[in-house]
């Protein structure tokens, strides 16, 4: 009796196509109201620090990347001191200075940008940092991961697409508002700094400081999206990526890459691997032989769970964005599979999708064979495109569902992927309107290379 009871309950919200579940919450299509400029002033303080925010500073975990901006470069506004958290008096502050630039866009000037890379922390350490001058000095404070290792628990957040819209603001107070998150894992697109006339960079600037109350307590990994091009020939600025790349640095240089648009980094059991969706990948690009290469370097016994970041999804079921990334798909999922990707997260599409795990590597100019079928090898594919941003849901979903659809939704949200061995994973999304501890879908994933057995979902109503 029980169990038809709790049949019927999850019918009443979801529509079962094809085996793959449409549901039937949908939040309202008009685009998300945008919080104003005025909504995130500078801190108090003369020449105070803003925007502060941190990535991962090496390869393996015991390095940060701490970055700020002031409005002036007055000598020690360029210094962070660091020290280990403790309630003892033998106190070892250190020191390191940023590598500061600021740049011109069109007709707005940036303040100045310090990057600090800090290296060899304690694992597993709390810390403490302040930056700033004299009565202007601001304190935070971080926590590292542990040492790299198969059996190493760590949550990973997982945002996309957010923007600063009052929806992106319940987006993120929402994923705070859960202890368990310790870095996030973002898809691209931030601030949205391009859907403004010629792409206000004033919006870099609020975005930073929205993000603050987050991101400089602990880590965000990054993947550029299209909304961080901001290449506009008709005003003058024929860079792609200048603003972002100025703003946003990482340890790209340690993973052997020659570009911070791709790059990896290992944190605890996880290997994380980025890559550009708006950068070339074709045969014999700088980007297709440093991944040919990097998927190589993988050391599953030391981090089993092999994680890939793009921006443009390869598997999705909603019309907007359909099939954009189709060319990268078929340049690189054959490695994948032969890899044993766990997880691949994208963003670009303004709604949540939960792939199964699914491949289509059989096709040749003239077999035919260009259907998605089931394979145990393959990863399963997020879509998060769900922040918040301005331009609103994405809310046309392709009818009917295709089979290696599992879950979608027209909702803002986040996710948690809460690895906790070498074998399982609990893997959550969170729309905004449910309360932190429900989960509107869940899946507990199973390591590809470790435990390559078939998932089952859970029970969205119970999780």
């Amino acid at each position: 009796m029980k169990i038809f009871i709790l049949s019927i309950l999850l019918l009443s919200i979801a529509t079962l196509i094809n085996g793959g579940i449409t549901s039937k919450y949908v939040r309202q299509a008009q685009p998300a109201n945008e919080m104003s400029l005025e909504t995130f002033p500078s801190p108090a303080g003369h020449n105070a620090p803003e925007q502060v925010h941190l990535t991962q500073g090496d390869h393996n975990g015991r390095g940060m990347i701490i970055s700020w901006v002031t409005p002036l470069n007055l000598d020690g506004s360029n210094v962070v001191t660091y020290w280990i958290a403790s309630n003892g008096s033998d106190i070892k502050r250190r020191k390191k200075k940023a590598s500061t630039s600021s740049y011109k866009f069109y007709d707005y000037s940036s303040g100045f940008l310090h990057h600090a890379t800090i290296k060899n922390l304690e694992y597993d350490t709390k810390y403490m940092y302040e930056v700033g001058t004299d009565k202007s000095v601001r304190q935070f404070s971080f926590t590292t991961p542990p040492k790299v290792g198969p059996d190493v628990p760590y949550t990973f957040g997982i945002i996309g697409d957010l923007g600063q819209t009052y929806a992106s603001n319940e987006t993120l107070y929402h994923y705070m508002s859960n202890p368990k998150g310790q870095t996030i894992l973002f898809p691209g697109d931030l601030a949205y700094q391009d859907n403004h006339p010629n792409h206000d960079q004033r919006k870099w600037d609020t975005w930073g400081r929205f993000m603050e109350p987050c991101a400089a307590y602990q880590p965000i990994i990054y993947a550029a999206g299209n909304h961080e091009i901001d290449f506009v020939p008709n005003i003058g600025e024929r860079h792609a990526f200048r603003p972002y790349i100025h703003r946003y640095h990482n340890a790209f240089k340690t993973s052997g890459s020659i570009s911070p648009l791709w790059y990896s980094v290992r944190r605890g059991p996880a290997h994380i691997i980025v890559l550009s969706s708006y950068s070339g990948y074709g045969k014999y690009t700088p980007q297709y032989v440093w991944l040919e290469q990097e998927l190589k370097n993988v050391n599953r016994e030391e981090t089993p769970w092999l994680i890939v970041m793009v921006h443009s999804p390869w598997y999705n079921s909603v019309n907007y964005h359909y099939m954009e990334g189709e060319s990268m798909r078929v340049m690189f999922e054959s490695w994948f599979v032969n890899s044993k990707v766990d997880l691949v997260l994208a963003g670009h599409v303004h709604a949540y999708e939960r792939s199964e795990r699914v491949s289509n590597i059989k096709y040749n100019i003239t077999n035919g064979l260009s259907t998605p079928v089931k394979d145990p090898n393959a990863p399963i594919y997020i879509t998060i495109g769900d922040g918040g941003n301005i331009e609103g849901i994405a809310n046309s979903f392709t009818d009917p569902q295709p089979s290696y659809s599992a879950y979608r939704e027209s909702s803002f949200g986040h996710a948690l992927l809460e690895i906790k061995n070498k074998t399982h994973a609990q893997y959550t999304w969170h729309r905004n309107q449910d309360n932190e501890p429900v989960a509107a879908d869940s899946l507990m994933m199973h390591n590809r290379y470790f435990f390559p057995k078939e998932e089952i979902p859970s029970d969205c109503l119970v999780c």
